[in-house]
């Protein structure tokens, strides 16, 4: 620990430890005393170790202490002794160590006292340096730093100024910031941000700063939140200005991707919230009252409350609205190829910042992708929407032209679908399709009823109509003319004429709504179209189609075209003016112009057939439907006819062949796929028959006020023309709109529609054979002129010059059927076919009297056949004075059948083989009474033989 002196050493001990110093006497005493080291180091040994503490440590205390109980002098004294000598040991110890150091000590006190004088020397030469240097600050330095300092001080003070001229500034932005948002100059405001947390960040070190900083971004973040808000705006109503704006704004932020992302979720919720809002109107509209019950409902549940009278109105805005909707993401696209073209020559002009060009490009294909993919997507969420409104209401029950408008509008909004992304809208065909064929499933069956109604209270009188009429001049079907018109709207125009327009985007990029028009147009057909209400006819329109009487406007020409389309035949190669003369002559009415006949039943069948055409033409996923439905009008129609005026069993059996194969076969099939025969329910049916039962009508039954027993009236021949014309004159409607049906019917289904017309519309014509057979069978007393045959003698001697006087009766009764029938066309007007199929067959019938008169003849000469031919040849020429149909029908049957009179045995075999068409007792005739007296028995018996092989197939 260093040298010390023995003084200090002496102070430093603790005032116990003290004790006096040995005299100089005593140390010599000390020092002659023979002393044994070993001894006095056993006496130092011997001290008690509490006296070597370091603790400040109280001895005089220690040994009273320790003193006994009892004191005895002796052992004090000689414990005081003992002490003593201790004592005296540790003082001559301690002496010779101090003896032993002397010399050290007065070395080192030598050293001391030489520091103590150079320390003095120094602190002389530091005062009087730091005289000079007084001198010397008070002279030069103080002044010149001084300036110094205070430039620098000013430098740091202008700075300083600066700094809180722009702290200030970016204080006031917030402000600023406000106003900028509020004029929607998102760009400015956040380069205006941006710059601003740009300088924040210089001045970070300012604790206002960093409060400023933080603001800063919370702005940051409310410009994005507006940003979306304004993007949102976007979907609804789409501004050039303001989506430049928002657009520059989001690439500020280096977010141009998630924008996009933004859209399209906001286009979504637009969609929902659009349709939401619109529904929830009229459903609160019609429920006249406040309750925010409906706020709550699903979409779905608000669709289901939507009443009948508002569907259409509802449907009509929510497509406006859809619409506007689907044209803000039309125009939204177009913004951005006009924008990628301009971006795309700009780069090309100017190539240096390779990296942010290909970084632009990047956003560019990404915005691109996704606004091509959104549109499917969003024509789905679309589609969706209305077809959750569409299957919400029940429309079986609408009425007519509601329900077409409803379907005019879904067209509208597939066509609006297809240009939109090019989608076929299965969704949207799926529901309407379910909710039409639902509807025309309930109006067909309807119609039915009505049309047996109809034909149940028709009495067959003409509808006086224009000899001008079509069927285009009728309300239901201006939708045909609108096709080939190019000012009608495009959901009206066939698919080819589409293309060559504009779509309905271009039209209405910059305006209106294409669901407006469509409301004007529903307004512009309604009232005509409601007043018929589809089955009465309007009294202006028939006053139009009147004027029947006078033929002064009509040329010739389409006269007799419209003879030569009622025949149905191929036109006759030359036409003379006798055959001209001839021809009116026939036509029964030289009195009134060749119009349509037709009844008004007819008239509501051609309507009803247009009306469903309308729907056809609209949805046309469910033409298959429509027009096996009009099939069914078409079927029922012929049938009635056929029913009340062609069925009769006796004259079918004559094996004349008046009903054609295919017109027997087309009867049976309508028969057991339309016609209810059952009188009443069977209880123990099947579900399945109940269900075919309720698809079927019942038979109709012609009205009671239809009288076809009176001979006067030629057994209703008047009703029977108007029936059977109006069958052909609807056939030659179906004709004329074949191609029409043709070109929407799906080609799976064609052949259904080909056998239709080929099996169903073609045999229209052929049931005129059937109905004036029975006028015809009727209509001359075939009985009595047999009778008067058999009362001819016909086994005369001589050859005869006067005809027999059943030839005369049987022309009276001709002459009476023809006045008959003069007296008919006066009601209605008689068509040259039926005047030449009523003559035909009547001449045919009397022609097969007559041979059946002849075949009844018991004995007969030659001379008697001479008379039988010169009968049918005055009968022949006094008929061709009343008819003009050449050839004579069944003329070769009589001629033939009187000359095999004169054949022999040989010829007549032959004869009898190809001659198949007389029945087996004419033939037995000939044989029997001609050949009888010539030949004998055995022959006979061969003859009768050959007839007999010939009449057993027959059985």
């Amino acid at each position: 620990k260093g040298l010390r002196s023995p003084q200090e050493s002496v102070n430093d001990l603790s005032p116990i430890e003290s004790f006096r110093l040995p005299t100089k006497e005593e140390l010599r005493e000390l020092h002659e005393e023979p002393t044994d080291p070993q001894a006095q180091q056993e006496i130092i040994n011997s001290i008690e170790e509490v006296y070597f503490s370091n603790d400040s440590f109280d001895i005089v205390k220690y040994e009273l202490e320790r003193l006994p109980p009892v004191l005895s002098l002796q052992e004090l004294e000689e414990y005081r002794d003992k002490l003593k000598q201790q004592q005296a040991a540790v003082s001559k110890k301690v002496a010779d160590l101090i003896l032993e150091k002397q010399p050290a000590y007065v070395e080192e006190l030598e050293r001391v006292t030489s520091l103590q004088t150079g320390l003095q020397l120094a602190a002389v030469i530091c005062t009087n340096g730091r005289r000079h240097l007084n001198i010397a600050k008070e002279g030069f330095t103080q002044t010149s730093l001084g300036l110094l300092a205070n430039q620098r001080k000013r430098q740091l003070l202008i700075g300083l100024l600066k700094s809180l001229r722009t702290i200030k500034t970016l204080q006031r932005t917030d402000v600023r910031l406000s106003e900028m948002l509020e004029e929607e100059d998102y760009p400015g405001a956040i380069q205006l941000c941006l710059e601003c947390q740009k300088a924040a960040s210089t001045f970070k070190h300012y604790s206002c700063i960093s409060e400023l900083n933080s603001k800063l971004q919370d702005t940051l973040e409310q410009i994005e939140e507006q940003l979306d808000v304004a993007l949102s705006k976007i979907c609804k109503n789409f501004d050039i200005n303001h989506y430049t704006k928002v657009q520059q704004a989001y690439r500020l932020l280096g977010k141009t991707q998630t924008a996009m992302d933004q859209l399209h979720m906001h286009f979504t919720q637009a969609i929902h919230n659009t349709v939401f809002q619109v529904v929830l109107g009229y459903v609160e509209l019609c429920a006249g009252n406040t309750d925010t019950k409906f706020q709550k409902l699903q979409y779905k549940d608000l669709c289901t409350h939507i009443t009948s009278d508002s569907y259409i109105p509802c449907l009509a805005d929510l497509c406006k609205a859809l619409w506007e909707v689907m044209l803000s993401y039309y125009r939204t696209m177009q913004w951005h190829e006009n924008h990628d073209q301009d971006e795309a020559a700009v780069g090309s002009s100017d190539g240096n910042n390779v990296v942010g060009t290909e970084e632009n490009s990047f956003d560019r294909n990404y915005v691109k992708k996704k606004l091509e993919h959104g549109l499917s997507r969003i024509w789905q969420d679309v589609q969706l929407k209305v077809k959750t409104y569409l299957l919400g209401t029940d429309l079986s029950n609408f009425k007519y032209d509601d329900f077409i408008f409803v379907l005019d509008i879904i067209s509208r909004l597939m066509q609006v679908g297809e240009e939109f992304c090019g989608s076929k809208s299965e969704v949207l065909q799926e529901s309407i399709r379910k909710q039409s064929v639902n509807y025309f499933k309930t109006y067909h069956r309807t119609r039915l009823e009505e049309l047996r109604m109809f034909l149940e209270n028709e009495t067959w009188e003409l509808c006086p109509v224009k000899s001008s009429f079509s069927i285009l001049q009728l309300h239901e079907f201006k939708f045909m003319e609108q096709s080939r018109s190019p000012s009608v709207s495009p959901s009206k125009q066939p698919a080819s004429a589409i293309s060559s327009t504009v779509t309905l985007f271009e039209q209405y990029c910059n305006g209106g709504n294409p669901f407006e028009i469509q409301a004007d147009s529903k307004d512009d057909e309604t009232e005509d179209v409601l007043a018929s209400n589809g089955y009465e006819s309007d009294e202006q329109e028939k006053s139009a189609y009147q004027e029947y009487d006078s033929d002064s406007d009509v040329p010739e020409e389409l006269k007799r075209d419209y003879v030569d389309e009622q025949t149905g035949d191929a036109p006759i190669k030359s036409v003379s003016r006798e055959t001209l003369r001839s021809r009116k002559r026939s036509d029964y009415n030289l009195n009134k112009v060749n119009a349509p006949i037709l009844t008004n039943t007819t008239l509501n069948v051609i309507r009803l057939v247009g009306k469903y055409m309308q729907m056809m033409n609209i949805l046309k996923p469910i033409a298959f439907d429509v027009i096996h439905f009009m099939s069914q009008l078409f079927d029922y129609y012929l049938y009635a006819v056929y029913t009340f005026f062609g069925r009769n069993d006796t004259f079918e059996s004559t094996g004349l062949g008046l009903s054609s194969s295919r017109l027997r076969t087309t009867l049976n099939r309508i028969q057991e796929s339309l016609i209810d025969l059952e009188v009443s329910a069977d209880p123990s049916g099947t579900l399945t028959a109940a269900e075919e039962r309720k698809e079927k009508v019942p038979s109709p039954h012609l009205s009671h006020l239809v009288v076809l027993t009176s001979v006067n009236s030629l057994y209703g021949l008047a009703e029977r023309v108007v029936a059977t014309e109006s069958l052909v004159f609807l056939a030659e409607q179906f004709e004329f709109l074949q191609p029409h049906l043709d070109a929407v019917m799906p080609a799976a289904k064609k052949p259904f529609l080909q056998q239709f017309y080929s099996q169903t519309v073609s045999t229209a014509s052929e049931l005129r054979k059937p109905v004036y057979w029975i006028v015809a069978a009727k209509a001359i007393d075939y009985e009595q002129m047999l009778l008067l045959m058999a009362n001819v003698k016909w086994d005369v001697k001589e050859i005869m010059s006067q005809h027999n006087v059943y030839v005369d009766a049987l022309l009276k009764e001709f002459e009476e059927f023809n006045r008959r029938l003069n007296d008919v066309s006066k009601r209605v007007r008689i068509p040259l076919p039926v005047s030449n199929i009523l003559w035909e067959h009547c001449i045919r019938l009397a022609n097969r009297t007559l041979v059946e008169g002849y075949a009844n003849v018991k004995k007969c000469s030659n001379e008697g056949r001479a008379l039988m031919q010169l009968d049918f040849q005055q009968f022949l020429m006094k008929l061709e004075k009343l008819t003009d149909i050449r050839p004579i029908p069944d003329k070769e049957f009589v001629e033939t059948y009187i000359k095999a009179y004169y054949l022999t045995e040989n010829d007549m075999e032959c004869w009898i083989k190809e001659h198949r068409e007389y029945s087996t007792k004419q033939l037995t005739n000939l044989v029997n009474i001609c050949l009888g007296t010539y030949i004998n028995k055995k022959a006979r018996q061969k003859l009768l033989a050959t007839i007999d092989d010939i009449d057993r197939p027959k059985r």
